[in-house]
């Protein structure tokens, strides 16, 4: 029986997950505390409590040195701390004073990369640190979508691309899960699938972008994950995952929970 075999959420649009044993899935089909902040260019039209598409925002498409950053962010003090090998960066809450300094710790940091995504484009600073910290809306996809990949995919990319260690980080799921052949998960798109007692709908195969190819521990761009998926795998655009949306009430999912087929 294929079961769930790892959680993750991301606080902050495009920084580093929280591995969780489990996630609270909203009837809206999104992960509570999960893209609830994002870090929006100045020079975009979008209001600040407004889903944008990833390209206004920082992050590991455009960025992909912000792998090297680690976040910690108190869900219930509303508090983001981000480290740099081991040092710390920046520590605040989200109050006005808070956010002005975390967006220029953020800033300072981007400034000093040799792959700049602001030194080109004045007219994308002063960064605005977006969201409330609560509500989860900053997600890829305007509907939102909780994002699941089978592990045995995983490894039959990694032998592709010849890493047999390759980190499922880069691919920034929701749900892992185990005991389901390779790219099975992708035969799910249209179906139903039930984990623990939430059930959902698998809506949309998920095509990637750069931020697969960002190294998640040095921020270096270093695996052509886009061309091993397209080429290796007969693929007409680099796909890898699901994105899924509730059918029904949601509820609590578990690292172990079974996962099953509703029709």
């Amino acid at each position: 029986m294929p079961r769930v075999v790892a959680l993750y959420r991301y606080p902050v649009k495009g920084f580093t997950p929280e591995a969780c044993d489990s996630l609270t899935v909203l009837d809206e089909g999104r992960v509570a505390g999960d893209r609830v902040l994002g870090f929006r260019f100045a020079n975009s039209s979008a209001a600040p409590d407004v889903w944008s598409t990833k390209h206004e925002f920082v992050a590991l498409v455009n960025t992909p040195g912000l792998a090297r950053l680690h976040l910690r962010f108190d869900h219930k003090t509303l508090k983001l701390c981000i480290t740099i090998d081991g040092e710390m960066l920046v520590n605040d809450a989200l109050d006005a004073i808070g956010r002005r300094k975390i967006a220029a710790a953020i800033e300072n940091y981007l400034i000093g990369l040799d792959d700049n995504v602001l030194a080109a484009h004045p007219e994308r600073l002063p960064l605005q640190l977006v969201g409330d910290g609560i509500a989860p809306r900053y997600q890829d996809n305007a509907a939102g979508q909780i994002t699941l990949h089978g592990r045995a995919s995983l490894a039959a990319v990694g032998a592709a691309v010849g890493d047999d260690c390759l980190s499922e980080r880069r691919f920034r799921s929701n749900i892992v899960i185990d005991g389901i052949d390779a790219w099975e998960e992708q035969s799910w798109v249209g179906r139903a699938i039930q984990i623990g007692r939430v059930k959902f709908d698998v809506v949309i195969p998920k095509t990637r972008c750069l931020a697969t190819q960002a190294n998640p521990d040095s921020g270096q761009r270093d695996l052509p994950i886009l061309k091993t998926l397209t080429h290796a795998f007969n693929q007409e655009k680099p796909t890898f995952a699901v994105g899924m949306l509730t059918r029904g009430p949601g509820g609590e999912i578990f690292v172990g929970d079974e996962v099953s087929l509703v029709d």
